[in-house]
């Protein structure tokens, strides 16, 4: 068993090589090999995305605080509110990210393949980001 105190690693702003606006990711977890999944919670300021991305092996946001949105290749902005649960699948071109007047904060999880958990893609442009959200 491995007991990982709150608090005990350190907060990371993202690289804007990889994200728009200011971002923090605080780990959870990374499982030793064999296992493969690892977890984060990551918090977005107003305005704050990632770039367009993939992930191998696909991954699962919870949504644990504020309201954000998200996109798939050529879908619609989608709003994303607390206690929701998104999947993208394996290969699937997406981006994520705060509302454009709100933070957002998320949990996100993804298995690594072959050490390899996201492929970053190019920024989403203030067009796409700031398009209306579809509202379920």
């Amino acid at each position: 068993m491995d007991i990982r105190r709150s608090g005990s690693q350190a907060s990371k702003k993202q690289p804007a090589d990889y994200f728009t606006g200011t971002v923090r990711l605080d780990p959870l977890m990374e499982a030793p090999e064999p296992a493969r999944v690892r977890a984060a919670s990551v918090t977005f300021e107003p305005g704050a995305r990632t770039n367009w991305h993939t992930h191998p092996l696909g991954q699962t946001l919870i949504i644990t605080a504020g309201f954000g949105r998200a996109q798939t290749e050529g879908g619609p902005v989608r709003e994303l509110r607390p206690g929701d649960v998104v999947w993208f699948s394996p290969g699937e071109k997406h981006w994520h990210g705060a509302g454009v007047e709100t933070a957002m904060t998320h949990i996100a999880i993804q298995e690594a393949q072959d050490g390899v958990t996201a492929d970053w893609l190019e920024p989403v442009s203030d067009v796409d980001y700031s398009r209306p959200v579809e509202k379920d």
